[in-house]
């Protein structure tokens, strides 16, 4: 099976950095023309006339429109959004500040709304698209302070399915993925002390940590004509994270 996304215009929010620039960069080796969005650059790659790196602010409605416009007049079509950018709030809800948890819902909930919305005339005009969503692991199983996160990221799931049947009728399928523990500079897994990695592992049935890579591998699946009939569906991509209550008990037979 041949998993193409060769000559699709690829527009990925928070594109700049984590997992975000390993989709940008996997769609680019993959032959995708692609855009990346984020609110800041740190780096940005070399020019090329298949790949664009644009500022936008994802919870801003104008920001997000002069963005999206900027890429239907440059490329002429919107084939694939994947909503990935996204904020990380912690803390108890007896403790958490009203504007952080506001900000967690403007960016990962009305971010990725704002972002559908406004491609969803190209794929209408095209009669073909693929809206791809960020959700989270917290969204199926959440974890103690991290009301905010798993809120934010639990709506992402359901506007998802709520848009899957909305564009049916263009061909436009929606979905999302649900990564579990990912080293990212905004988590900072990987920075942790020992012991504390080790409980983390020890709540995966594929006891390591996954990769960006591994995150794109489905996204650009979900991306190509290989995954046309999946729509509205929620996709693990944990390394089978709390499939059983202790999967580590497999590691000590």
């Amino acid at each position: 099976m041949l998993v193409d996304v060769a000559g699709k215009v690829v527009l990925v929010t928070g594109g700049g950095r984590g997992i975000g620039r390993a989709l940008t960069e996997r769609f680019h080796a993959e032959g995708s023309r692609v855009v990346a969005l984020d609110v800041a650059f740190t780096d940005v790659p070399a020019p090329a006339t298949d790949y664009l790196a644009v500022q936008c602010d994802v919870s801003d409605h104008g920001s997000v429109q002069h963005a999206v416009r900027e890429v239907v007049d440059r490329f002429g079509a919107v084939d694939v959004l994947v909503n990935n950018a996204g904020v990380l709030v912690e803390g108890l809800v007896s403790d958490l500040d009203p504007a952080r948890w506001q900000r967690t819902f403007d960016v990962n909930v009305t971010g990725t709304f704002l972002m559908s919305q406004a491609v969803i005339p190209a794929m209408k005009s095209q009669r073909s698209g693929r809206i791809i969503n960020a959700a989270s692991f917290a969204a199926i199983i959440p974890s103690v302070g991290s009301a905010a996160y798993a809120a934010s990221k639990a709506a992402v799931v359901q506007l998802t399915r709520v848009l899957a049947s909305e564009l049916g009728p263009w061909n436009v399928t929606v979905n999302a993925y649900a990564p579990g523990m990912i080293p990212t500079a905004m988590n900072g897994f990987a920075d942790l002390p020992e012991p504390a990695q080790a409980r983390l592992l020890d709540t995966l049935s594929l006891r390591r940590w996954g990769r960006p890579e591994e995150v794109a591998d489905l996204v650009c699946f979900l991306a190509s004509d290989a995954a046309q009939y999946i729509t509205g569906a929620l996709i693990d991509v944990s390394g089978g994270k709390l499939s059983t209550q202790m999967p580590h008990r497999a590691y000590e037979l």
